[in-house]
């Protein structure tokens, strides 16, 4: 029987390369006005809880990495490790983020320009870019391989020239210490705030899809995951501390969505500010039209199988495109929520989608490594016993400090999830559909 399988190319290194790119550098100033008015001028801090938190979690997905050879991620692992029942429901839950990534990209595409351009509002902007990408996806323009590298580079060297900025406008009256803890730290802010950060390290989560694509993915996987956690975490922390040492008292008075441009334009006037908005922007339509041509053939691959309505989703445009224009229409109908939400509201519940499915991978390993296993010693009770725990506990109590209308919609997702297994499965007389979440 013939087999056909992915090119093994990527090794260490790319993996980490991919996984940093995934996260999109520039997303740090995406709720840098949002969590700083959430943790009262602790964003430090709240990279700094969250790494912590993420770092556990990591672990977990390094060690299901070595079970799991397949192409991973979230709905993989806990499919082996939980059960095809769980593992519908948690892919069914990061769905959410799939569906809702292209529409948090062309929002702030819409508030940076905006502020830049006050002439215009908003939502001209969101309009203008989501029906470029939603075209470009229909006619089955991809974004090649150079433009992404190209798009990493341009970030870089942002980022060279914000530090250097930073560095000459620090106050001399900030103590170094002060990003991280001062007389007025409250807990319970700073764990709201890193709840919205986790949505910054679903990085680690996109190295795990590569599995079939890594050299020696048994070894490869975990240690890309691990680095790519670790580096994106500490970047994100000395951006935050850079930003708090030039300007402690930037988001007072701004608009929490846009206070990034606010801190760009004091501590680097009009050239800073212009530089990072053409990062950004040209860096979000990329992300817009990578994001929505992936989900909308993730929604093409359901409704191939009859797990969404079929005439929909699972027929492609005539042969001169032959792209899924029904999921990419929909997902750009979506999208136009864009001009009504806000940046808080969408991110919490791409961070819902992402919580909720940490903590799934966190019990899969309790259950792959210890419940199933045949012998147990010690090391392995601490290493996949009480690492993926205090994983699971972290990011729980992460997932419950994020706003409970974020949690209401995020339990009716999961809900609807719900009753869409129990209805393909006709109340489990049927075996569990498999999603294709790597189309």
């Amino acid at each position: 029987m013939s087999r056909t399988s992915l090119h093994k190319s990527m090794g260490v290194p790319t993996l980490v390369y991919f996984g940093l790119s995934y996260m999109v550098p520039m997303t740090v100033f995406t709720t840098y006005g949002i969590v700083n008015e959430i943790t009262g001028g602790f964003l430090s801090t709240a990279y700094l809880l969250t790494l912590f938190a993420m770092l556990f979690t990591a672990c977990s997905y390094a060690f299901m990495g070595r079970a799991v050879q397949s192409a991973g991620s979230a709905y993989a692992y806990t499919r082996v490790g939980l059960g095809s029942a769980v593992g519908f429901v948690t892919g069914w839950t990061v769905m959410i983020d799939y569906i809702l990534l292209p529409m948090l990209n062309y929002l702030l595409i819409g508030l940076y320009l905006a502020e830049r351009f006050p002439a215009v509002p908003a939502w001209a902007f969101s309009l203008a870019a989501l029906a470029l990408v939603t075209v470009l996806n229909i006619v089955g323009v991809a974004a090649v391989k150079s433009a992404n590298v190209v798009l990493v580079l341009l970030q870089v060297v942002f980022f060279i020239i914000f530090f250097v900025y930073a560095a000459r406008a620090f106050d001399p009256s900030v103590h170094p210490l002060d990003p991280f803890i001062r007389s007025d730290l409250d807990i319970s802010g700073i764990a709201a705030g890193a709840a919205v950060l986790c949505l910054s390290f679903l990085g680690f989560d996109a190295v795990s899809t590569m599995s079939e694509e890594a050299k020696d993915a048994k070894h490869s996987i975990p240690r890309a995951v691990i680095l790519t956690t670790v580096i994106g975490g500490l970047f994100f922390m000395a951006v935050a501390w850079f930003a708090h040492m030039a300007a402690p008292e930037v988001e007072t008075g701004a608009a929490a969505d846009v206070a990034a441009v606010t801190l760009l334009s004091q501590i680097g006037g009009n050239l800073l500010t212009a530089f990072f908005l053409a990062a950004y922007v040209t860096g979000a339509l990329g992300s817009a039209l990578a994001s929505q041509a992936s989900v909308s053939r993730i929604l093409y691959a359901m409704g191939r199988d009859h797990l969404l309505p079929h005439k929909f989703f699972g027929t492609l445009s005539p042969p001169r495109f032959r792209t899924p224009a029904g999921a990419i229409l929909l997902v750009a109908v979506i999208s136009v929520s864009a001009v009504f939400a806000d940046v808080d509201f969408v991110a919490s519940i791409v961070s819902f989608g992402a919580l909720t499915a940490f903590s799934m991978v966190n019990l899969s390993v309790i259950s792959t490594y210890l419940v199933r296993a045949e012998r147990r010693t010690v090391s392995t009770y601490l290493l996949y016993g009480a690492v993926p725990t205090v994983g699971f506990a972290l990011t729980a109590w992460l997932w419950t400090s994020l706003a409970p209308h974020t949690v209401l919609l995020g339990l009716g997702w999961v809900a609807l999830g719900i009753i869409r297994l129990l209805w393909h499965t006709r109340m489990f007389t049927r075996p569990v559909p498999r999603m294709h979440l790597t189309e």
